[in-house]
């Protein structure tokens, strides 16, 4: 396909592309990727097709580093890799540019393209961009899939964050990051970082977290808490890397192995979901949120064992009905694999759409509750 019909197609890719995908602590993660589907830019990246550069860029969380499609580097595994619209967008979520490709050297057969870049580097300095106001929402809305608004307040929190790390006190990163005033920024502290800015500021210093990492049919489990309650559950191939990040966005917080048994319940009763002899998982939980993240995240609750919706209707039923892309990126940033069930949540065509812990992983859930509903009947949604 020609990178000039990119433009023209139906934004049918709904599902999450993310972040803490592979990530959710950058503010970046919040952002997607429009227009071209997930498994059209992984065929790209596999390929290394020319043709894409421009269109994307993917970042690999085990390095760090993000590239163009065509770059010559190794082939990562499909579950370390994200995709971005723009290269900027990927910095923001703490990537770096591969020195081998040169991914910001490119803007891409669309125009528009370069032009949201030009503003994002407007707003990254605290500049007001140049094109129309009008104009500029709505290239930032179908390149990126966000208003510049948006764009700038996650960007406002990201350097907060980088800059509480740096200079360790709260009140010169306040007014570094573009703050006008401290209030706001308490206000929503614990949506945006999980602890008070001074708590975050010391890098989670003080904060214990426990966890363990068990086998599985899906592969490694790992379960952590703090002393408030569950805060991550992840899938993966193996331990190292669901170990290293759950210690990357925090690394003076007090992680250490379960051994005295605290977990043991929490992890037997995700274990008898696995094993279909638990439908539901009512755990007490401990996790950063937005608001709208938050809403997303207790309606995936509300789906039925054994049933699906699509992006589309839960974000009617949160009162969102435009906002079938934001569900979209909310699912791509859920930290808790199976207790917040966003393997439930598919495209309209029924098409399983995207899934951080791995396609394969979300299908083999999705049979496994096909399987068990008969012995448990579905509840009222």
């Amino acid at each position: 396909m020609e990178l000039k019909h990119f433009k023209r197609r139906k934004r049918i890719d709904t599902g999450g592309t993310g972040h803490y995908d592979q990530g959710v602590t950058s503010a970046a993660a919040v952002f997607d990727l429009p227009t071209i589907s997930a498994d059209e830019r992984w065929r790209a990246v596999l390929a290394h097709d020319r043709r894409y550069d421009g269109a994307f860029v993917y970042a690999v969380r085990s390095t760090g580093i993000y590239c163009r499609p065509s770059c010559a580097s190794r082939r990562p595994r499909r579950t370390q890799v994200t995709f971005y619209a723009i290269p900027e967008v990927a910095e923001r979520a703490g990537y770096r540019a591969c020195r081998r490709c040169h991914p910001a050297d490119t803007n891409g057969a669309d125009p528009a393209v370069a032009l949201v870049r030009e503003a994002c580097r407007a707003l990254d300095a605290g500049r007001t961009p140049a094109m129309a106001p009008d104009r500029l929402a709505r290239v930032f809305k179908r390149i990126i899939g966000i208003t510049p608004k948006q764009y700038a307040a996650a960007r406002r929190v990201a350097r907060f964050k980088q800059e509480l790390k740096r200079r360790k006190h709260v009140s010169p990163a306040l007014y570094e990051a573009g703050y006008s005033s401290s209030s706001r920024v308490y206000e929503h502290a614990h949506e945006q970082l999980g602890m008070t800015p001074a708590t975050y500021a010391r890098g989670g210093a003080g904060l214990g977290i426990a966890y363990v990492t068990v086998p599985t049919s899906l592969g490694r489990l790992l379960v952590a808490a703090t002393e408030r309650g569950v805060c991550r559950v992840a899938l993966g191939d193996s331990a190292a890397p669901l170990e290293a990040d759950l210690l990357g966005e925090f690394p003076t917080a007090r992680v250490v192995q379960d051994k005295s048994g605290k977990l043991h319940g929490w992890v037997t009763s995700i274990l008898a979901y696995l094993d279909g002899r638990e439908p539901d998982l009512d755990l007490p939980l401990d996790i950063r949120a937005t608001a709208f993240q938050r809403r997303v995240w207790q309606e995936l609750q509300r789906i039925p064992f054994g049933k699906t919706r699509s992006y589309a209707e839960v974000a009617r039923r949160i009162g969102k009905p435009t906002a079938t892309r934001a569900v979209a990126r909310a699912c791509a940033t859920n930290p808790l694999a199976l207790v917040i069930p966003c393997h439930r949540v598919v495209r309209e065509n029924g098409d399983l759409g995207g899934y951080r812990w791995g396609l394969d992983r979300k299908k083999a859930l999705l049979e496994k509750e096909g399987d068990a509903q008969v012995s448990f009947p579905p509840k009222a949604s």
